[in-house]
C-alpha cells in the first residue's frame, strides 16, 4: 500500500510540481492550500507524513504544527522560503521532524522523506512502550507514569521515545542528536544533555525513580528492570 502524504502549500505551482514528483515515486498525495484546511485534514485523515509550508493563509504553518502536536505524532517536514536559523529552530521546537528551505532540489526532499520514514518505521509497528512503570502511547503522543501524565515538549518526547524503543542499548550523543534534532542541526552540542536533564526533572525527580542512566563518556540508556 502506498504511503499517504499530506502536502499543505499555498503556491499552486510548487504544490503541483511536488505532487507529481511524489506520485512518480509511488506516494499517494493529498493537497491543501491554506492552514485551516490543512489542519483539518491532518487531524481527520489517515496520513503517514505532512509536508507543511510556514507562510500559509488562514493559519500559519507553525500554528498548524503546534495544534497538530497536541494530539498527533504524525511526522512533519517543513517546507519554507524562510531560512534564518531561528525560523528553523522554531519549526523544530514546535515539533517538526525536519526542515527544508526553498528552492530545494526534489532529490533532497525525497531523501529527507525516506530518512523520516526510516526513523519512524519502528514506531508505526509498536504503538505502546512500557518500561519501569513509564508508558508511552505513540497514537496519543502521551507519556504516563502510572496514571499520571508526564508533560514533555516534542524533542523531549522524541528523545524518550528513541531511548525506550532501544531499551538496554546504550546510545551515544551523536546518534541521539541526529535522531532528535536532525543530521544538519547547528545548535549547541550539549543539547542532548540538556533534554535529559529536563526529562529527569519531569520524570525521575517527580516520581523518585531512576529512568535514564548515564554511561560516562558514551551516552545514555534506559534499562529494563
Amino acid at each position: 500500500m502506498a504511503q499517504n502524504i499530506l502536502l499543505v502549500e499555498d503556491d499552486t505551482k510548487i504544490a503541483r510540481f511536488v505532487e507529481l514528483e511524489l506520485m512518480h515515486e509511488g506516494y499517494a498525495v493529498t493537497k491543501a492550500f491554506d492552514g485551516r484546511q490543512g489542519l483539518t485534514l491532518a487531524l481527520e485523515g489517515n496520513f503517514d507524513l505532512l509536508l507543511l509550508d510556514i507562510m500559509l493563509p488562514g493559519l500559519n504553518g507553525l500554528e498548524v504544527l503546534r495544534r497538530l502536536r497536541r494530539t498527533s505524532d504524525m511526522p512533519v517536514i517543513i517546507l519554507t522560503a524562510r531560512d534564518a536559523v531561528m525560523d528553523k529552530v522554531s519549526g523544530l521546537d514546535s515539533g517538526a521532524d525536519d526542515y527544508i528551505t526553498k528552492p530545494f532540489a526534489i532529490e533532497e526532499l525525497l531523501a529527507r522523506i525516506r530518512v523520516v520514514f526510516k526513523k519512524r518505521g519502528g514506531q508505526r509497528n509498536t504503538r505502546t512502550f512500557t518500561v519501569k512503570g513509564v508508558t508511552m502511547d505513540t497514537d496519543r503522543h502521551e507519556v504516563k507514569y502510572g496514571s499520571e501524565i508526564v508533560d514533555l515538549n516534542h524533542r523531549e518526547y522524541e528523545l524518550l521515545r528513541i531511548l525506550m524503543e532501544n531499551k538496554n542499548i546504550v546510545l551515544n550523543r551523536e546518534k541521539l542528536m541526529d535522531s532528535v534534532c536532525g543530521y544538519d542541526y547547528m545548535g549547541e552540542t550539549n543539547i542532548i544533555d540538556v533534554y535529559v536533564r529536563h526529562i529527569r526533572s519531569k520524570l525521575d525527580d517527580r516520581f523518585a525513580i531512576k529512568f535514564i542512566t548515564t554511561v560516562r563518556g558514551v551516552g545514555y540508556v534506559v534499562k529494563e528492570d
